[in-house]
């Protein structure tokens, strides 16, 4: 068997709606056509014997006979035309107005996107339709669901793994060392770390951390009489006797000793107040002083191109990228259990919480009504192009397929309507005249 050539990339598209039924309703099409044609058949034939009969001298209720058959054939073939002439040239014949759909077949897509976007996706119709679903509330029965809250978040774990593993990393590192890094670097550090400090330091948050040197600074000295003791030593004169060096190493590790303990126990010793008060003004500083800006500007650029720093922004993406994975695919996992909860939670104060719920609705109404008045235009060209793109010939057989089945009771119904308007006026005539 010859291989089959590719479709061009320009040429017509195929409508879709090719499947397995099509043999079925090919089969059930010619059926019903047969069955109108049969109708046609069996006019004709009684029209012709009856004519014969008359002309034989026939009794007078043989010419409603006759009246009848000929309006049969006569609505029979004007119903085969209609259509006949909406898929195709009737007898293969140009008649204006016929082969409706395939000669029309863009103005009908056009027709039809219109009819969409005035119908369906206008505001007051969205809005309405919305009100009604209560959308708010089903959702939140559904997920507050703890079996559906679960299958909620498998999904959710779904979407994210799909995201992370079709993002390429060096993509991701490039946007990360170009938004944040970048940022990082072109924003200056003084002024905003100065106003943090600022209110770290005034409602005394820094305290802890300066109890705790405190409490390493005594413990030192209490524990490190040798190294005073050799200092003191390493400073004296080489003439001072040994023991006045001890006696004065003596004296000064008690002095030091006291004063680290004075610090630690004493929250308003004057060396907390001077450190609280440096702080405020290193903080201020930062905010205010040109050279000190300019300094915490230098500790920046050498912060973050310290190897280690560089190391940790390279392989940010990957770290991350194997948590989240991690995270994703464990269903015990921290970040799952907590989306499960607090789907859970949502959906419980859906259900119970009117205000929240007609917030949500409101939401819901004023993101739709958004789409359908910025975007009704696009949603509507869909339509129209997909219809554009489509062969003519191969449309018009398609649709023909779906629904000529039942267009052939148009021509079963046209003979024998045809039929009893024909026995109508042929009685009414023998009436009047």
């Amino acid at each position: 068997m010859a291989a089959q050539r590719p479709q061009p990339a320009d040429s017509p598209a195929k409508p879709p709606g090719a499947g397995v039924n099509d043999e079925a309703k090919r089969a059930g099409l010619r059926r019903m056509k047969l069955v109108a044609l049969g109708f046609l058949l069996g006019a004709t034939v009684i029209f012709l014997l009856s004519s014969w009969w008359l002309s034989e001298g026939a009794p007078g209720w043989v010419g409603y006979v006759q009246s009848g058959a000929e309006a049969g054939m006569i609505g029979a073939i004007a119903d085969w035309f209609a259509v006949t002439a909406l898929f195709r040239y009737p007898l293969g014949i140009k008649i204006p107005h016929t082969a409706i759909i395939p000669t029309r077949k863009d103005a009908l897509g056009s027709s039809l996107g219109e009819f969409v976007g005035t119908n369906f996706l206008a505001e007051s119709v969205v809005r309405d339709k919305l009100a009604r679903a209560d959308l708010a509330n089903r959702v939140g029965g559904w997920i507050a669901e703890p079996a559906n809250a679960e299958r909620a978040t498998a999904e959710l774990a779904t979407v994210l793994r799909g995201a992370v593993t079709v993002l390429r990393d060096e993509d991701v590192q490039a946007v990360i060392e170009q938004s944040l890094v970048r940022r990082l670097v072109d924003q200056p550090w003084g002024p905003p770390l100065g106003k943090l400090l600022t209110g770290v330091f005034t409602d005394g948050s820094h305290h802890r951390l300066v109890d705790l040197l405190s409490d390493r600074a005594y413990e030192w000295v209490r524990d490190n009489y040798t190294t005073v003791l050799r200092v003191v030593s390493n400073r004296a004169p080489n003439w001072s006797p040994k023991f006045v060096d001890e006696m004065v190493a003596d004296r000064v590790y008690g002095e030091v000793l006291n004063f680290a303990w004075a610090v630690k126990t004493d929250v308003n010793h004057p060396m907390r107040l001077a450190i609280d008060k440096f702080l405020l003004k290193f903080a201020s500083d930062l905010q205010d002083d040109p050279e000190t800006m300019r300094r915490a500007d230098q500790v920046k650029y050498q912060v973050l191109e310290h190897p280690e720093v560089q190391r940790i922004i390279g392989t940010a993406w990957s770290t991350a990228k194997g948590m989240l994975l991690s995270a994703a695919e464990d269903p015990s996992s921290e970040l799952r259990v907590r989306v499960r909860n607090g789907l859970s939670a949502i959906g419980t104060r859906l259900q119970r919480d009117a205000e929240f719920r007609a917030k949500v609705d409101g939401w819901l109404e004023s993101a739709a009504t958004y789409v359908v008045n910025n975007y009704r235009g696009e949603i509507t060209t869909l339509i129209t192009d997909t219809v554009e793109r489509w062969d003519a010939e191969e449309t018009s057989r398609k649709i023909e397929l779906q629904v000529g089945k039942d267009l052939q009771f148009i021509r079963i119904n046209g003979t024998v309507v045809g039929a009893l308007v024909g026995l109508a006026i042929h009685g009414i005539s023998q009436l009047l005249f």
